[in-house]
C-alpha cells in the first residue's frame, strides 16, 4: 500500500489530530504570552521599535497559527450555519413536491397492460439465475405521452411501461422472516408488482437453514411477482467483507445473467432494507422518468428520502430525533435543481449503469454502500451524474436495543442506535476512496472513450473482458456486425465537470468531518477565549469569535426549524402510507406513528444533545480505529415488525 492510498483511507484521523494540534499550540501559546503579560507596544512611526523582556523571553504567542486557527474556526461555523439552513429548504421542497403530488392524479391507479411475460419463479436460486430468451424484452422506444404533466408525477403510455423491469434486492443477513414477509407484502400489493417486479432476496450463505428460510418465503409470494428467487453470498471470498454492499454485489453478478443485451437499457435495479416500505408510487414515478428522459436514462441515479414513521412511539425521544436529523441530512441534497444529491439507504440505477462502474464493491471501504456505489457512479462519469428525486419517501424503523423497561430499556435503545452511527460513521472511508478516485479521474481526463460489458461477463470471465484500443475505436454498428464483441457497450464521455466535483468535496467534509471539527473548535475556541481575556489583540481577530457565536446559535434555531418543518412531511407521509396501506388490506397489526407537535416538545430539547452523541462521538471512535483496521464487524440492528396493534399516535411518545 502505498503513503498515498494509507494516508486517504485516514484522512478524517489525520484531520482530527491537525485540528487538535493546532489547538493545543495556540491555546499553549496565547496562554503562555497571556501569563507573561505579552503586549504589544503602540509605537511611534518614526522611532526605532522596542520590545519588552518578557515579549523577547517568551515570543509572542501562537503567531500566525493563531489566525489560521480563527480563521478555520470561522468557516466551520459558517458550514455549521449553512447545512441546516440547506436541509431546511430540502425539507420545505420535498413537502412542497409530495403535496403537489398528492393533489395531482393519485399514481395509485397507475396501471400497467397486465400482459404476463414468461415468468421463470422457481424455488431454486439457481434455476431462475440464468440467461434466457424468454425473459428478452422489446427493444423499441416510443415517446411517452407527456405534454404539460410533469413526468415525476404522471406515466401515461402504459405500452412503455409495461417495458421496464425493476430488478428489486432486499440483501439481508439474520433478518425474522416477519420482517421481510411485512416488506414483500408491502410490495406484492402493487398494480405492476405481478408484470415489472423480479424480486431477489440476497443472503448470506454463513446464516444457519438459510436455503430453506428463503425457499419457504418465495413458495408463499411466488405468484405475487413477475419473478422471485434468492441469492447466497460466499463467506469465503478473499477480500470481501460481510454486510449490504457485499451481498448487494454478489446479487447483481447473478441478476445480471438473467437479462439479455436488448433488454439491459430497461432493468433497473432497486436496493432496498429489508424493513423498508415503498409506496406503489415509488416505481410509477421511476418508471416514469426512466421513459421521459431518454438521453439521460443511462446515466440517472434514482433517489427517494426516507422517513421514520413506524415505531417513533416506541424509542426514547434522543434516538427518535438522531434518527429525524439523519433523514434531514439526507435530504439536504435531494432539493429541485440540486446537482449533488447521495442517496440514503434506498436507491435506483439502471443496469446498463451497473454494468459501467462493474457493479457494487464488497470491501471494507463499501460498508456505506449507498454513498460508495454513487460516488463510483459519479467518477465514472466525470461527475456528470444525474440524481433525480423520486417524490415518493421510503418508510423505515427506528433501530431498537434488545428489550427492557425504564433506565435499563433506555440504555439497550440508545446503544443500538450508538452502534448504528459508528457504523454511519465508518462510511468516512469513502471521502478517501473519493480522493483517490478524482486522482484518477485527473490522470485520465484526456482520455473520454470507455467501453463495457455486461456485469457477469465482466466479473466471471475478466480475462475476456480486456478492450483493444481497435474496439474502442469502432462504431456501435460495427461492433454489433463483428459478433466477437456484441455484447460491448462503447461511448465517449463528457467532459469533466469540475464545479460538481467541488461541490462533492463539500458535502462530503459535511458529512465525515464537519461533526468532529465543530465539536473540536467549539471547545478549543471556548478556551481560547478563556485563556487569551484581558489580553491584547495584536491580530485582530477577536470579532472571529463574536460571529463564530452568532452563528453557533442561528445553526440552532436552524435545527429547531429544520424539527418543525419536518412535522409536516412526517403528517403527510404518515398519512398517505396508513391509506395505502388500509386500501391494501394491510394495515392490520402495523404500526403507523403520528407526531403531534405539542406532545412532541421533549424532541427539541433533545436535539442539542444529539450532535456530540451521535454525530461527533461515534466519528471520533470510528477516524481513530481507522488507524489500527479498517474492517467494522457487522451486526443487523433489531427493528419494528409487524404488531397485532392499532396506530399509535405520537401522544403516547416518551
Amino acid at each position: 500500500m502505498s503513503l498515498f492510498n494509507w494516508c486517504t483511507r485516514r484522512a478524517g484521523g489525520l484531520a482530527m489530530l491537525m485540528t487538535l494540534a493546532l489547538s493545543y499550540y495556540v491555546i499553549s501559546r496565547e496562554a503562555t504570552a497571556s501569563r507573561y503579560d505579552y503586549k504589544y507596544a503602540q509605537q511611534d512611526t518614526l522611532s526605532r521599535p522596542t520590545h519588552s523582556a518578557s515579549s523577547m523571553s517568551e515570543g509572542q504567542g501562537g503567531g500566525l497559527w493563531t489566525v489560521v486557527f480563527a480563521y478555520y474556526s470561522l468557516l466551520i461555523h459558517i458550514l455549521v450555519f449553512a447545512f441546516p439552513m440547506r436541509s431546511c429548504y430540502a425539507i420545505f421542497d420535498v413537502t412542497r413536491g409530495l403535496t403537489k403530488a398528492a393533489r395531482g392524479r393519485s399514481l395509485r391507479d397507475f396501471k400497467l397492460s397486465h400482459r404476463r411475460r414468461g415468468s421463470s419463479t422457481s424455488l431454486s436460486s439457481s434455476e431462475t439465475l440464468t440467461s434466457s430468451k424468454e425473459d428478452s424484452l422489446p427493444s423499441s422506444t416510443t415517446s411517452s405521452e407527456i405534454g404539460d404533466i410533469e413526468p415525476e408525477f404522471y406515466t401515461d403510455n402504459d405500452a412503455d411501461s409495461d417495458r421496464v423491469v425493476h430488478a428489486i434486492v432486499i440483501p439481508n443477513y439474520k433478518e425474522e422472516v416477519d420482517s421481510l414477509r411485512e416488506t414483500l407484502d408491502v410490495l406484492a400489493c402493487h398494480p405492476q408488482a405481478r408484470d415489472s417486479y423480479d424480486i431477489y432476496l440476497a443472503m448470506e450463505q454463513r446464516e444457519h437453514n438459510v436455503e430453506l428460510k428463503a425457499m419457504n418465503i418465495i413458495q408463499e409470494f411466488v405468484k405475487k411477482f413477475r419473478s422471485i428467487d434468492f441469492t447466497l453470498h460466499p463467506s469465503d471470498i478473499p477480500g470481501e467483507s460481510p454486510g449490504k454492499g457485499s451481498n448487494l454485489a454478489w446479487a447483481a453478478r447473478k441478476l445480471s445473467e438473467r437479462y439479455s443485451m436488448g433488454c439491459r437499457k430497461d432493468v433497473i435495479v432497486t436496493g432496498i432494507d429489508a424493513d423498508s416500505h415503498l409506496s406503489t408510487n415509488y416505481f410509477a414515478h421511476l418508471t416514469s422518468m426512466h421513459l421521459s428522459y431518454k438521453e439521460t436514462a443511462s446515466t440517472t441515479l434514482y433517489a427517494a428520502p426516507i422517513i421514520f414513521d413506524r415505531n417513533a412511539h416506541a424509542v426514547p425521544a434522543i434516538v427518535r430525533v438522531a434518527d429525524i436529523l439523519w433523514a434531514g441530512a439526507g435530504l439536504s441534497g435531494l432539493y429541485s435543481g440540486s446537482t449533488i444529491a447521495p442517496p440514503t439507504s434506498v436507491y435506483s440505477v439502471p443496469l446498463e449503469l451497473v454494468d459501467r462502474v462493474g457493479g457494487w464493491d464488497c470491501d471494507s471501504e463499501a460498508i456505506g454502500e449507498d454513498l460508495h456505489m454513487y460516488l463510483k457512479c459519479f467518477f465514472a462519469l466525470n461527475g456528470n451524474l444525474t440524481v433525480r428525486t423520486i417524490m415518493s419517501p421510503v418508510s423505515q424503523s427506528n433501530v431498537k436495543g434488545d428489550g427492557g423497561k425504564g433506565v435499563q430499556g433506555l440504555y439497550n435503545d440508545m446503544g443500538a442506535r450508538y452502534k448504528q452511527a459508528l457504523r454511519h460513521m465508518w462510511g468516512a472511508l469513502d471521502s478517501g476512496f473519493a480522493i483517490r478516485k478524482f486522482m484518477e479521474l485527473w490522470q485520465e481526463r484526456k482520455h473520454t472513450a470507455r467501453a463495457f460489458r455486461p456485469l457477469h461477463v465482466a466479473l466471471n470471465h475478466p480475462t475476456d473482458s480486456y478492450l483493444t484500443q481497435t474496439q474502442l475505436d469502432m462504431s456501435p454498428e460495427q461492433t454489433l456486425e463483428s459478433g466477437i464483441f456484441s455484447d460491448v457497450t462503447s461511448d465517449t464521455l463528457k467532459e469533466p465537470d469540475w464545479q460538481r466535483i467541488i461541490f462533492l468535496f463539500h458535502r462530503l467534509f459535511e458529512a465525515h468531518f464537519l461533526p468532529l471539527q465543530t465539536t473540536i473548535l467549539i471547545i478549543a475556541s471556548t478556551l481560547y477565549i478563556w485563556v487569551t481575556d484581558g489580553s491584547s489583540d495584536p491580530h485582530q481577530i477577536s470579532w472571529i469569535f463574536i460571529v463564530c457565536n452568532v452563528l453557533r446559535t442561528a445553526g440552532f434555531m436552524e435545527v429547531v426549524l429544520m424539527l418543525f418543518l419536518y412535522e409536516r412531511l412526517h403528517k403527510i407521509c404518515a398519512t398517505t402510507r396508513e391509506r395505502e396501506m388500509t386500501e391494501a388490506g394491510l394495515s392490520k397489526g402495523m404500526c403507523f406513528s403520528h407526531r403531534n407537535i405539542r406532545q412532541n416538545y421533549v424532541d427539541y430539547v433533545m436535539a442539542p444533545l444529539v450532535a456530540p452523541l451521535y454525530g461527533a462521538i461515534p466519528t471520533a471512535q470510528a477516524q481513530l480505529m481507522h488507524f489500527f483496521t479498517l474492517d467494522l464487524v457487522y451486526t443487523v440492528s433489531k427493528k419494528v415488525t409487524r404488531q397485532r396493534a392499532k396506530s399509535i399516535i405520537a401522544s403516547v411518545m416518551p
